[in-house]
């Protein structure tokens, strides 16, 4: 028992408790948030079940990334055989009758199992996290030679195609810039940026006249003539300026009507506009704040790591974070279309909250179970 508590205590100790007060700290705004939503009665499908939904999520999680921060991430990443065809397999099951579309959403990304909503793709995320980050190390020495690199690729093109073929349009860009993420912190040759460089813009290409829906079309369109479509698809983006906007400087506060921009979706993709709203410009800064600390700390961890596995992981949790952070922020500031990128450990959504917490907690693992010591934004070291 000793010996147990003495390795626990080693553990909190290495452990970022930094980056955990941090992500600890969305998830408190994120809960008053939507308990605010409730209350007022601005959303007419958000009740305070929402807000349970949320708690118990982040407690999950943050359980779940606390057990994760204990079990060396160097046995996590070899069991990629298990939880990658798994993740596999729960996204093919939304093109099956399991699969269903939520209202108001464009994608059939979700399963309901036994009466709990899923949404695979936020595993397949982490599953890809980990089982790219382990092919790029074990390859790295080879990665530049085409025949590597295009298995590599192939890796990706996998859960990105799957993803779009399901409509969810924003999680594949998510995996892509996953994989940019990795892919760039890796020791790839400059003709292999170039050739990426040329092929992205004849990508977008084909996409727009093979891929696209007219639906994705014109969200694009609106964005590059804004005022085009007011009370159609601009609608949406514009109650979210407004409600940003309606805060002022210091916000209107949690609770009341009088005054308030109701948005539909202000409790999932645009709750940044209700943190506007209800704390003003000060709240709003501060969140970006957490936000900024959280993806930069994440980042950071990496030199801690002992290995490039780890490595690749904090790189890759980084990618993810960085870009659903950037995507929903763009939805919000109407220089994005809406494409339904959650923002992280805010917007309501309990698979998407746990495994953001299990993403931590894999980073947290690379800290604890390393041999470097570094300072990073505070003066405490990671011990051995």
């Amino acid at each position: 028992m000793k010996q147990i508590l003495t390795a626990l205590k080693k553990y909190i100790l290495a452990a970022d408790k930094m980056l955990l007060l941090a992500v600890m700290s969305c998830s408190a705004i994120s809960c008053i948030m939507l308990y605010s939503i409730a209350s007022n009665g601005l959303v007419d499908k958000v009740d305070y079940g929402d807000f349970r939904t949320q708690l118990i999520a982040s407690i999950l999680g943050l359980c779940v990334a606390g057990v994760l921060t204990i079990i060396d991430y160097n046995r996590i990443i070899r069991l990629w055989w298990l939880y990658a065809p798994i993740a596999l397999g729960l996204v093919l099951l939304t093109f099956t009758s399991l699969g269903y579309r939520r209202a108001g959403a464009d994608d059939q990304a979700w399963l309901s199992i036994a009466g709990f909503q899923l949404q695979p793709s936020e595993l397949l995320k982490l599953a890809f996290i980990l089982s790219f980050s382990y092919h790029l190390a074990k390859d790295e020495e080879n990665m530049n030679k085409l025949p590597h690199m295009l298995l590599l690729c192939l890796h990706a093109v996998v859960p990105i195609g799957l993803v779009a073929l399901q409509g969810d349009y924003g999680t594949a860009i998510v995996f892509a810039f996953i994989f940019m993420a990795e892919i760039l912190t890796a020791r790839i040759t400059l003709r292999y940026i170039i050739a990426a460089a040329v092929a992205i813009p004849a990508a977008c290409i084909v996409a727009w006249n093979f891929l696209l829906s007219d639906m994705h079309k014109s969200r694009i369109l609106v964005l590059i003539h804004p005022g085009t479509d007011p009370l159609g698809l601009e609608y949406q983006q514009d109650l979210g300026l407004a409600a940003l906007a309606n805060g002022g400087i210091f916000g209107k506060g949690l609770f009341g009507t009088e005054g308030y921009v109701s948005v539909p979706e202000m409790h999932n993709d645009l709750i940044f506009s209700y943190i506007g709203q209800v704390w003003g410009l000060i709240g709003a800064l501060l969140v970006l704040a957490l936000l900024t600390f959280i993806v930069l700390r994440t980042l950071t961890n990496m030199l801690s790591c002992k290995n490039a596995q780890g490595r690749y992981i904090c790189v890759g949790t980084f990618g993810m974070l960085f870009a659903h952070c950037l995507i929903n922020l763009g939805m919000v500031l109407k220089v994005m279309p809406v494409i339904g990128v959650p923002l992280p450990f805010m917007s309501a959504g309990g698979t998407a909250v746990v495994c953001m917490y299990v993403a931590i907690g894999l980073v947290n693992s690379t800290r604890c179970h390393n041999t470097r010591k570094y300072r990073v934004f505070y003066d405490a070291e990671p011990e051995n």
